[in-house]
């Protein structure tokens, strides 16, 4: 919607015109997948204050928008799109074609039993997913009265957290299951202590462990039993295995993927002639790597998006890549840790050909004497040779995490670990120290190096 939007504000500044219509196959458009958990867990109040833009708002700035639309075929020979619609297929010309299908979540094997689907276990993906999820935790309160409600999450990334986080604080007992470490996406140095805090929160955590199968009664799950033999109790089970990018559509038409499955738009976002494509269904660009990879993120996800919209009417805007910084949060009970990473792990860098330093230094998010001062964990990742950041991890309490973006920008600019260190950050003694935490990883790692 990025696209199409910044497309019609392109036409509208050149004087020309130009017909925007957008097929999508759900009912919902425009709204915070990131959101949903949040929604899940009762901090927003209905799945409609994620919407940031209605489809009547998309019609009424110019969009051609046709929900419950899917899109079945395209021919980027003839330039046409095949769609169904209540059953009935049409097809419709272009002159230039956008796929911005996202990503998919990973479907796992045992979460279907023999006659289709187990009651109690779904995604969280989309808007009707959070709809179902609200509802299915309320019925499992009121049908379960012997105990607390049971759930088991399967995966230990950002949505398997999130998750377990959301249904701890809606009264279920809990158990996150995952087939490497919490928060994979960080050294273990870092992601160890997100499970001691899951733990300390109340999850039970089974790290290491692969789910095998599921019982169920009557076509509702009953446990999750994982390979070791394991069984654990389960009323509803998430499956937060990640996602996987949704090229079926292209892929049938001839397009080219790369080695994780996405599209692979040039800087300016086109894959073929007159067609572009743009989000979560492409892998970009790695800014510290220069290799293509695939990150669901919803921020670059938008900006590639507002520069295909541009391009499209003869503009040549060029996305800069990606460094794959992202931040989550897992509160819960007396437990309040946030997550940040930005660049590359250590395992990344060392097979990227860095000859790679690292240090973790413990601080505080404000001068010890304050109320607001909590914990921080940074990890600061650098080539030994040349001085260059890598990579910045950070796990802490309240207000620690944001620090992550100082990281993400000095990554953008290519700074080594002296100018992080020596930067012009904000000091007061409630916000920070007088060497902010993350100058403090910064400068220990130089006088290492």
């Amino acid at each position: 919607m990025s696209a199409a939007h910044q497309a019609l504000r392109a036409a509208r500044s050149a004087g020309r015109e130009v017909a925007v219509t957008v097929i999508e196959a759900t009912d919902h458009t425009s709204y915070s997948a990131c959101g949903i958990p949040y929604w899940i867990a009762g901090d927003v109040a209905s799945g409609e204050e994620l919407v940031a833009r209605t489809a009547e708002e998309h019609r009424a700035a110019g969009v051609d928008l046709r929900l419950g639309a899917r899109a079945t075929a395209i021919d980027v020979e003839d330039r046409t799109v095949t769609h169904e619609v209540d059953g009935v297929s049409s097809t419709m010309s272009y002159d230039d074609l956008v796929l911005a299908t996202g990503a998919s979540p990973i479907p796992p094997d045992w979460a279907c039993g023999p006659d289709g689907p187990v009651g109690g276990v779904h995604a969280v993906k989309n808007l009707d997913d959070g709809a179902l999820w609200v509802d299915l935790l309320a019925a499992t309160a009121r049908r379960v009265t012997d105990r607390a409600p049971r759930a088991v999450v399967v995966g230990g990334g950002y949505i398997g957290i999130e998750m377990a986080e959301a249904l701890l604080r809606r009264g279920f007992s809990t158990t996150l299951i995952t087939r490497g470490r919490v928060m994979g996406s960080l050294d273990e140095d870092l992601g160890g202590r997100i499970g001691v805090g899951l733990v300390e929160a109340g999850v039970e955590l089974r790290t290491g462990a692969t789910v095998e199968r599921l019982e169920t009664t009557e076509g509702r799950v009953e446990a999750v039993v994982t390979a070791a033999g394991e069984r654990f109790t389960a009323d509803v089970v998430v499956p937060a295995l990640g996602v996987e990018p949704a090229t079926a559509l292209g892929r049938a038409a001839g397009l080219a993927v790369g080695s994780h499955g996405g599209y692979l738009p040039d800087p300016g976002g086109r894959i073929a002639p007159g067609v572009w494509a743009a989000g979560d269904c492409c892998e970009v660009e790695h800014r510290m790597s220069g290799r293509p990879t695939f990150l669901a993120l919803g921020t670059h996800a938008n900006k590639l998006g507002r520069i295909v919209g541009d391009n499209l009417l003869g503009g040549d805007r060029r996305f800069g890549g990606a460094l794959g910084t992202a931040i989550t949060r897992f509160v819960a009970g007396s437990v309040h840790l946030e997550i940040a990473r930005t660049g590359l792990s250590t395992a990344e860098a060392t097979t990227h050909g860095h000859d790679v330093v690292s240090l973790v230094t413990e601080g505080t998010t404000a001068s010890g004497y304050m109320p607001e001062a909590t914990p921080i964990a940074t990890k600061v990742i650098a080539d030994r040779q040349t001085r260059r950041l890598l990579g910045v991890q950070i796990v802490g309490g309240e207000g620690s995490a944001k620090r992550i973006d100082a990281a993400a920008a000095a990554l953008w600019g290519g700074l080594d670990v002296d100018d992080l260190a020596g930067m012009d950050l904000s000091y007061a003694p409630p916000f920070a120290t007088v060497w902010d935490a993350l100058q403090i990883a910064a400068r220990r790692l130089a006088e290492r190096i």
